[in-house]
């Protein structure tokens, strides 16, 4: 069937595509930060960060066989 302008589009009801995470964590939208973060924007080519929460310093850590170590 073909889509004619009384007829419904193809994509009615299908989610929109999920948006490009930012480049930088500095470049992040703030509405996105609590959802989802991806690890790479977080550690940026490095193997470590650390993370100020509630006053402590916590250090993220990417291991050679590519899991994630979080310690205080």
């Amino acid at each position: 069937m073909r889509n004619t302008p009384d007829s419904t589009p193809a994509t009615a009801g299908r989610r929109p595509a999920p948006a490009q995470p930012a480049a930088t964590l500095a470049d992040a939208p703030l509405d996105t930060v609590d959802t989802q973060l991806c690890s790479q924007a977080l550690l940026q080519g490095r193997k470590t960060v650390e993370i100020r929460h509630n006053g402590a310093i916590y250090r993220l850590q990417s291991t050679r066989q590519g899991k994630l170590i979080l310690t205080k």
